[in-house]
């Protein structure tokens, strides 16, 4: 369907979209049932006794709550060439990798053409409401999209990560070039053979193009950050590239070099500007608009943010009720729940409530039942029927130590609060993870910080005591209070820590448009708590920067 699409009718597809979010309990029982009926004959299914039944009621009753763990033998058969109905009624051909930056390893996930074309109907709703608001006319797209190599599995499947089995796929750019997004890179850059010779080429095409490219975009905001950053390092270079017409010799890759020579002439004036644009701003916050004046948004990839005029906080994503049938596993965040010991119920997709924390489980086209995602959310509203649900943490990736549980998102703003303090030395925190120090009694939060300048050791204080201050949980306060919970430690990274992290997975063959920087790294992630050890046991010349904070833990009665 997708392949023979000519043009984009956003009108329809927000149409389309209004229709099915205004009944979304019964879209959903729908979508249950056309996944039970297309793979009835599928081996898991056949075994747990669903015997074609279709209904949310016998589904739940019948069908267990999964991890990864539970479905992994089931995969490595598909993988290992076991063409039986086994997961699914239609074979499956491709196997897509997870990144493996949370857990530590990356795990196989099937992918089928169905899943491909859900994922194409996110794609589109979302372009269709951001293109209602900010229109998009015979435009070009700076896309920091990078495909790894695909590898075939012990039973001859094409196996790679996830945004390459999409990015490999004729239907997203055919999708791409009727929502007048393509990419201003040739296909060459995208699936170079390394990802540092694509991200300047990326950068350079971007120049080049610069008063058509309407869009910048990323499957994660990671890569676009790291896009940037990366210019602030090369912009000369570039700008000789573009003068001169000649592409830099760190580009060794024949079929990028071929590529870009078709794009790539002298044109002095256009480096004069973007010289003159760069050494003109004070710093680099107003980069974006002064290179690319014709830019309307900058997006990730996610999910259906339908209210794209809201600010980046307050973003949400609605969750499009047809692609798979969705459960939600309420979380429970007061002690006296987790004494239980009990998990709640989960709910349906219209039973959420609003301000709630939830875990998400969905059953899809491809093979998963009733399978835990792992990501944690919040429902911060409703369209129509249909939640819309933001962002917060994995669910298993907590700092905690005691009765103390502190999530992605409490880090992120304890961080956010603590950096405001470098703002008076013209400094600011590049990049951050996390640990969770048992190795003395008690034990206690270790922040790891990157800073593009060596701030005071007294604002360095001031920082990590704000840290502390900034973890609001009831638990981590009393746990403080009592010193079941020790001081937080702020420790300083060697500059450039993070890149060798992303350089880590990327090693391993992880796609760095996948690429999540791990924030509270545990001991399943042990190569990345030795890359940070050494990276803070090796600054400078000068004793290991780590400050320890102060401040001291009281709780009102």
């Amino acid at each position: 369907m997708l392949e023979k699409m000519e043009e984009f009718n956003m009108e329809k597809v927000i149409e389309d979209f209004e229709a099915m979010t205004k009944d979304a309990e019964r879209v959903q029982r729908q979508t249950l049932k056309k996944i039970l009926e297309e793979n009835a004959s599928a081996e898991y299914l056949q075994n747990l006794g669903l015997d074609g039944r279709t209904d949310p009621e016998s589904f739940k009753a019948i069908v267990p709550l999964v991890t990864h763990k539970d479905l992994d033998p089931y995969i490595q058969r598909i993988a290992d060439g076991d063409s039986s109905p086994i997961l699914t009624g239609k074979p499956i051909t491709t196997i897509s990798l997870s990144s493996g930056t949370s857990q530590g390893r990356p795990k196989f996930i099937p992918f089928t053409d169905e899943l491909m074309e859900t994922t194409m109907q996110i794609f589109q709703t979302s372009f269709a409401f951001r293109n209602r608001e900010f229109p998009i006319v015979n435009g070009k797209a700076l896309q920091f999209i990078y495909s790894s190599k695909q590898f075939k599995t012990k039973g001859g499947l094409a196996a790679g990560t996830a945004t390459t089995n999409v990015y490999s796929r004729s239907q997203f750019k055919n999708t791409m070039k009727a929502m007048q997004s393509q990419c201003c890179s040739p296909d060459e850059v995208i699936f170079g053979p390394d990802f540092h010779q694509s991200l300047y080429c990326h950068l350079l095409c971007g120049l080049i193009f610069r008063d058509e490219v309407q869009s910048i975009s990323s499957a994660f905001a990671h890569s676009i950050v790291l896009a940037f950053r990366t210019f602030e390092l090369l912009w000369e270079e570039l700008c000789a590239n573009i003068r001169d017409g000649v592409l830099s010799s760190r580009i060794t890759a024949p079929s990028i070099r071929s590529a870009l020579s078709k794009l790539l002439k002298p044109d002095p004036e256009l480096a004069e500007l973007i010289y003159e644009k760069c050494s003109g701003l004070s710093n680099w916050y107003g980069l974006i608009p002064a290179l690319f004046p014709n830019v309307k948004y900058i997006y990730g990839w996610i999910g259906a943010n339908i209210n794209p005029k809201v600010p980046t906080e307050f973003t949400s994503y609605a969750v499009l009720p047809n692609i798979g049938y969705f459960e939600f596993i309420p979380l429970r965040n007061n002690i006296g729940d987790q004494e239980l010991c009990v998990e709640p119920k989960p709910v349906g997709l219209t039973e959420v409530k609003v301000g709630e924390e939830y875990e998400v489980v969905i059953t899809n086209v491809a093979g998963l039942y009733r399978y835990r995602l792992g990501d944690a959310v919040k429902v911060v509203g409703f369209h129509n029927s249909t939640p819309e649900i933001k962002f917060m943490c994995r669910s298993n990736l907590l700092l905690s130590i005691n009765i103390d549980k502190n999530t992605e998102n409490d880090l992120q703003l304890a961080v956010e609060e603590a950096a405001k303090l470098l703002a008076a030395e013209k400094l600011e925190v590049v990049d951050f993870s996390s640990h969770v120090d048992l190795s003395a009694d008690p034990g206690h939060y270790v922040i790891f910080w990157e800073l593009n300048g060596e701030p005071s050791q007294e604002v360095l204080s001031e920082c990590c005591n704000c840290l502390d201050k900034s973890f609001l949980d009831a638990g981590y306060l009393s746990s403080r209070k009592v010193n079941t919970i020790g001081p937080l430690e702020l420790r300083i990274l060697r500059k450039g820590t993070f890149q060798k992290i992303l350089n880590h997975y990327l090693a391993q063959g992880a796609a760095v448009s996948q690429f999540k920087a791990p924030r509270c790294v545990g001991p399943h992630n042990n190569m990345v708590l030795q890359i940070l050890w050494a990276m803070w046991l090796g600054v400078s010349l000068v004793p290991p920067i780590i400050i320890k904070c102060m401040h001291t833990v009281q709780i009102e009665c």
